[in-house]
């Protein structure tokens, strides 16, 4: 079996100016946002939007916990990093570590989101079908550990 929590998939997202609120940082919404698009960058390489598209089965968050370790300015490119940590049943973790180019590679967020594999048609979650685990696992064996 694969070790999971090897961050196979990363993505750098430009800092907006218009991302930065009153207090001349980047608001803490818009790490939210980043960590989304990584997320669905990730549910791309392993399929799960595929299985939305075919089945219904897709993921839907279940919860989400955040922290801010530095803060983040324009102009400032930020690599999100992403990776399955586990994996149950019909749930999953997802591990997060965000950097940034302009403080020199430093964290600036980590966190961790819940996911639920949810059958969109029944309005239920549903086991995690063994080919997308498969994916997932070969995946996290190609990651940078």
């Amino acid at each position: 079996m694969s070790e999971l929590g090897r961050w196979p998939i990363s993505c750098d997202i430009p800092v907006q100016w218009g991302e930065m609120d009153a207090l001349n940082h980047v608001n803490h919404t818009v790490f939210i946002r980043w960590m989304e698009t990584a997320r669905m960058h990730y549910f791309v390489a392993c399929g799960f939007t595929d299985l939305l598209e075919q089945e219904g089965i897709g993921p839907i968050l279940a919860g989400l916990n955040v922290d801010y370790r530095a803060p983040v300015t324009f102009p400032d490119t930020v690599t999100v990093h992403t990776t399955i940590t586990s994996i149950g049943t019909s749930s999953f973790q997802m591990g997060y570590t965000l950097t940034s180019a302009a403080l020199g590679g430093q964290k600036v967020v980590t966190a961790t989101v819940s996911g639920v594999v949810f059958d969109y048609n029944a309005n239920h979650s549903t086991p995690m079908p063994d080919s997308l685990r498969a994916r997932i696992l070969e995946l996290e064996a190609s990651g940078s550990g």
